[in-house]
């Protein structure tokens, strides 16, 4: 009608949508991110494999430039190991040696350039004593190299068993049991001898510097030997033998992941004695008994690690104690469950109840006169200190006409009764005086001044008390 209209609250979907700028930040969606974390993968994968890539030039450089210095500086037969075979489990060190002769005087005909050098092979035939040995390891014959009918020279790659021996050499694995803080050492002399028995010089012996798992660093040292009252020419090499840090970094890494597990099992304990459901604390379990497994997998993941059996340090102090604490733990929360179950089943077990047909029926009593009157049965008194301790506030209307709060009692009565309420959209509904008077006077016992009504009145006060 009028031409105004009430003020409300707008509802969710006619708000007005406030737009916050980017800031100049386009966001990228869900395929695009994929897209660019599948290339990140790739360039990751493609980074590492060029590791690869050119291993074997560190090793075809020393070796080359260790030969031509020679070839230039002092001429002479050159042993390379190009191969060392460290087995601790053996234990024995055997080195793959090649023959390689420098100078115009040993070095045979059309072999030159072994390992892009100006050395070759060499032009005699060699006999090699290694430790003092009677006997021969190896024999070389250069007539036995073959040639290549195309060009006529003899071949430079020709098979290991003409122009490479095999020496083994017995280790001292001391050490073994610091592993991967390992290092061994070996001592060993070789000698060379020609056809007509003479000696010949070794220049030069090497080897190269990392095999499998090892570092090997090689010294050596010009030596002879006294042989029937004649010193004889002879070389000595000493083999240095460490564990590389990729090795050591990462045997470390998951000898700290297996400690770190173990303490995890003790956390499982300590959160499944403040759980009270068995399922919750069959969680940690089966989280427990995993770890449990995982753990001796892990151990078996050390590279190149000593077995279980050789007593190494890293068992004593890891493995082996870290299997005890996670075993410990998991019959720890077996232990737990099992109590659980116990106190549950004392809980489900009730009280055994006594029926009536399992009690002997009385006789009746014969009824008997009293002279005392029947005692009335007064209900029991209700107690005030139940509410109290609730926060409740009790005060009954008797307590409240023994005080003589009748004309506060009879006006609280007239508010409860007035409808509709008082505090409805803030409308007060008035009584006239007529009913307001004839409600007070009813309410009180009749009209006042008559007998009837002030008997009443003093039975309803001493009802009231009486509740």
């Amino acid at each position: 009608m009028g031409g105004t209209s009430p003020i409300g609250r707008r509802s969710r979907g006619d708000a007005v949508q406030l737009h916050t700028g980017s800031g100049g930040i386009v966001p990228l969606q869900n395929v695009t991110i994929f897209i660019f974390a599948l290339i990140f993968s790739l360039l990751f994968i493609l980074a590492l494999s060029c590791s690869f890539l050119g291993g074997n030039e560190e090793d075809d450089l020393l070796f080359k430039s260790m030969l031509n210095d020679i070839a230039t500086n002092n001429p002479g037969v050159a042993l390379l190991g190009e191969n060392v075979d460290i087995d601790v489990d053996e234990p024995s060190v055997t080195v793959s040696w090649s023959l390689v002769a420098c100078g115009d005087r040993f070095e045979l005909d059309g072999s030159s350039g072994i390992h892009e050098s100006q050395c070759g092979l060499p032009s005699m035939a060699l006999w090699i004593y290694a430790d003092n040995s009677p006997e021969p390891v190896a024999i070389y014959d250069p007539a036995a190299i073959p040639f290549v009918r195309k060009t006529g020279q003899r071949r430079r790659q020709v098979r290991c068993n003409l122009v490479r021996f095999d020496s083994d050499h017995t280790l001292d694995v001391h050490n073994a049991r610091l592993y991967p803080f390992d290092t061994y050492l070996l001592a060993s002399t070789l000698r060379a001898v020609d056809a007509s028995n003479t000696t010949v010089p070794i220049r030069k012996l090497s080897t190269i510097q990392q095999v499998t798992s090892f570092l090997v660093a090689t010294s050596d040292v010009e030596s002879y030997e006294i042989i029937n009252g004649t010193q004889v020419p002879t070389r000595d090499f000493d083999l240095y033998v460490t564990r590389p840090a990729q090795l050591r970094f990462y045997t470390l890494l998951l000898f700290g992941v297996n400690w770190m597990l173990s303490h995890v099992t003790i956390g499982h304990v300590l959160l499944a004695r403040r759980l009270v459901d068995i399922r919750s604390i069959t969680k940690h379990l089966v989280s427990a008994f995993a770890i449990l497994l995982v753990i001796p997998q892990l151990r078996k993941s050390m590279p190149d690690s000593p077995d279980l059996d050789d007593g190494a340090l890293i068992d004593y102090i890891g493995f082996i104690p870290q299997m005890i604490i996670s075993a410990s733990c998991v019959l720890t929360i077996l232990l737990l469950i099992m109590l659980r179950e116990y106190d549950e089943m004392e809980c489900k077990q009730t009280p055994r109840q006594i029926t009536v047909g399992s009690l002997p029926l009385l006789p009746p009593r014969p009824p008997t006169v009293s002279s005392k009157p029947p005692v009335p049965h007064i209900p029991p008194r209700k107690s005030l200190l139940k509410p109290l301790l609730l926060g409740a506030k009790v005060r009954t209307r008797s307590i409240a006409m023994e005080r003589g709060e009748a004309n506060c009692l009879k006006d609280e009565l007239d508010a409860g009764f007035v409808f509709p309420s008082t505090h409805a959209n803030g409308i007060i509904h008035h009584r006239s005086r007529s009913s307001r008077s004839r409600l007070g006077t009813i309410r009180l016992g009749g009209p006042s001044g008559s007998a009837s009504g002030s008997k009443s009145s003093r039975s309803t006060t001493l009802g009231s008390l009486k509740e």
